[in-house]
């Protein structure tokens, strides 16, 4: 049977961003995340917070009507849909005798349950502990009761402090683990190095349509389904563009409003491969309410990764145009070599996008003609495998190939020609 959830929505009236957010749209999120980890929802409310109550966050009006849906529902969690202090997490556990969880919180459950590979566990264990050790205050009913430390048996350590030593030694040993997983991810990376290919990073908000717009490039089998966070772990597969320049395209996990620092922060390994990406592609869902706040939900989390909005080698991809009324979908439709709007689910656009990769890829090449004889294969392979050859034409016993290459392959193949 499953566990069942009460939802509540503060709308927190101090903050900036309140007026530009649809509460019921943050409702709905915020009953799809309960829903990623398989919480049975009771009941949503969104409750006003005209001014932030210290001990409990909401009015003693809110916290009464929230505590009806508890003694009607009698739910194994109320999930509130926001950061909680550990004080008002307590306070509200106190008042509606239940079991109380915050955005962060659970966000670090589902994450918690997704993660396959063992960076992604740790990472996620790291997540845990962070968000733990600022909670113990609230986590253990035995706070003042001290141990004896050695022969005298001296008033020694509050429990309080032991467990803090024991989650920070864990975290170091955490730290430990993914340093060592790095090292040998960099090791890949460098050995990548010697066969370059451009990384191409698919980033966007949660249930964007990343994954399937990853399978139906790559022809992979990532999980893709209607719900929050479906994808945690990266996967890269090797796509080949028109033309025949192979790429590397990288699936990472959705982003999401209020990504829990703790997780930006654990995360940031997997995550490299946003920053070195060569071209970031943003999915969007277009026949989402809040895509123009979502859109900037994910540019801010880019931003404390190091990539700045406006930079140049983001494109926008406006996905699921199939859900939209014909009308609105054309205008989605521009000429716009950073911008292209496709489905990712019937595979209408897809095609351009792909060309729209093979011409941002193709800025830092250069047109060169080289000569070669008839009978140095090899090397007409070699063009065909790390540029684009563009023209291919045999006199005599010399061929010619146009063909584009980077500056670094064009020296390599030098280089290697003249070794050989």
């Amino acid at each position: 049977m499953a566990s069942t959830v009460v939802v509540v929505h503060p709308v927190i009236k101090s903050l900036a961003d309140t007026l530009l957010r649809d509460p019921q749209a943050q409702l709905e999120e915020a009953c799809g995340l309960a829903e990623a980890i398989s919480l049975d929802v009771r009941e949503a409310l969104v409750v006003n917070v005209p001014a932030i109550n210290a001990a409990t966050l909401l009015s003693k009006g809110a916290v009464d009507r929230v505590h009806e849906a508890v003694l009607a529902h009698k739910p194994n969690v109320v999930f509130v849909n926001c950061t909680l202090s550990p004080v008002q997490q307590r306070n509200l556990e106190k008042a509606w005798f239940a079991k109380v969880i915050d955005r962060t919180g659970l966000i670090l459950e589902i994450f918690g349950a997704r993660a396959q590979t063992r960076e992604g566990k740790l990472q996620v264990e790291l997540a845990a502990l962070s968000y733990q050790r600022g909670r113990l205050v609230r986590a253990w009913t035995h706070l003042e009761r001290q141990r004896a430390t050695g022969k005298t048996g001296g008033p020694g350590e509050k429990q309080i402090e032991l467990d803090r030593r024991k989650i920070n030694d864990k975290i170091a040993l955490i730290k430990k683990q993914i340093d060592q997983i790095r090292n040998t991810r960099e090791l890949q990376h460098k050995a990548r190095e010697r066969v370059p290919y451009p990384l191409v990073a698919i980033v966007g908000y949660t249930n964007a349509g990343k994954s399937t717009l990853f399978n139906r490039l790559t022809d992979a089998d990532v999980m893709a389904k209607d719900m929050l966070f479906a994808t945690l772990d990266t996967t890269t597969r090797g796509l080949v563009l028109p033309g025949g320049r192979k790429i590397m395209l990288s699936d990472t996990v959705g982003f999401i409003s209020d990504l829990p620092t703790q997780l930006v922060a654990a995360f940031r390994a997997t995550l490299e491969q946003v920053t070195q990406a060569t071209l970031i592609l943003h999915v969007q869902d277009v026949s989402d309410p809040e895509h123009k706040q979502r859109r900037l939900d994910v540019l801010q989390i880019l931003e404390q990764l190091g990539v700045p909005a406006g930079a140049k080698h983001i494109i926008d991809v406006y996905n699921k145009i199939d859900l939209l009324p014909k009308k609105q979908a054309s205008a989605w439709l521009k000429n716009d070599n950073r911008a292209i709007a496709l489905s990712a689910h019937t595979g209408d656009g897809c095609d351009t996008l792909l060309n729209l990769i093979r011409a941002h890829l193709n800025h830092d090449r250069t047109e060169y003609a080289i000569k070669l004889p008839v009978s140095e294969g090899k090397w007409l392979a070699w063009l065909y495998q790390h540029g684009e050859v563009e023209a291919d034409r045999v006199r005599g016993a010399t061929r010619t190939v146009k063909v584009l290459l980077s500056e670094a392959d064009r020296a390599r193949f030098e280089q290697l020609r003249d070794a050989s």
